[in-house]
């Protein structure tokens, strides 16, 4: 006779191995009680008995798994999909200002790159000039050497622009009012000057001397000796050069230009 261990039944057919209710395998167990006994059923019997089926494995009550949802974790990934894209479009708007400012400072120092050039020296046969950045609200310069700094690269890059017949550049460095020399010693307007400018191959370099500077106030009067080199030629002129503090930036008022040898010229 066999026992079930979990129902606690009891068969006699001795080809039973597992219970046919749970499935728990059977253990052999002496018969005590006839009326305990289960006899094995008959096609006859009027039971309805259930069809055997392998034996389940056994889970204990309370340790079932529960099946997981998969659309939680759906939701989930598509929520941080979306807070992602936020994010982005977040630091994308707090971003584009500053990236508008970044490209607005490059253009303006392109613009100011337009004015260095590099031009021969007596040594070194190169001198470098370049603008210091233009500020509206920037104060006149009072310190004698940085002035005369600034107006020596000015006069060379006055230079180079005469030489390439630069319009663009003489037009920002002239002044609105500029008076300069021309023909026959007459008057000159700055529209005039422009105008009339003629590109010069010929000279190879040149070189300032005895660079004098009167400055007083947002006025600044610059006086010297250029010598240009031409092959074996080498004329020199004197000049006189006035400027003005304006918008930021020194800028050429008027212009008196001598040969060596020449009657003196006022305008």
């Amino acid at each position: 006779m066999k026992r079930c261990s979990t129902c606690n039944r009891t068969f006699t057919d001795p080809n039973l191995r597992f219970c046919i209710d749970d499935g728990t395998p059977l253990t052999d167990v002496e018969p005590e009680d006839d009326t305990t006994v289960v006899s094995p059923r008959t096609r006859d019997d009027s039971w309805n008995a259930v069809a055997y089926q392998p034996p389940r494995q056994y889970v204990p009550p309370g340790t079932e798994r529960k099946r997981r949802r998969a659309w939680p974790w759906l939701v989930g990934l598509a929520g941080a999909f979306i807070l992602g894209i936020l994010a982005i479009g977040i630091a994308a708007a707090m971003l584009a200002p500053r990236i508008a400012r970044r490209i607005e400072q490059a253009e303006n120092a392109n613009r100011r790159s337009e004015n260095t050039n590099t031009a021969p020296a007596p040594e070194t046969n190169a001198n470098a000039n370049t603008d210091t950045p233009e500020s509206v609200e920037a104060s006149v310069p009072t310190d004698h050497e940085q002035v005369l700094t600034q107006l020596k690269d000015i006069e060379n890059e006055w230079t180079v622009a005469n030489l390439n017949a630069d319009k663009k550049k003489l037009a920002r460095i002239l002044a609105d009012d500029f008076v300069g020399q021309g023909p026959d010693n007459q008057p000159q307007s700055k529209a005039d000057y422009i105008r009339t400018i003629q590109r010069e191959t010929r000279i190879e370099k040149w070189e300032f001397r005895n660079l004098k500077l009167v400055l007083t106030g947002d006025r600044a009067a610059l006086t010297g000796t250029i010598t240009y080199f031409a092959g074996d030629q080498k004329p020199s002129y004197d000049f006189t050069d006035k400027f003005v503090w304006r918008d930021g930036r020194w800028q050429a008022t008027g212009s008196i230009v001598k040969e060596l040898g020449s009657p003196e010229v006022d305008l």
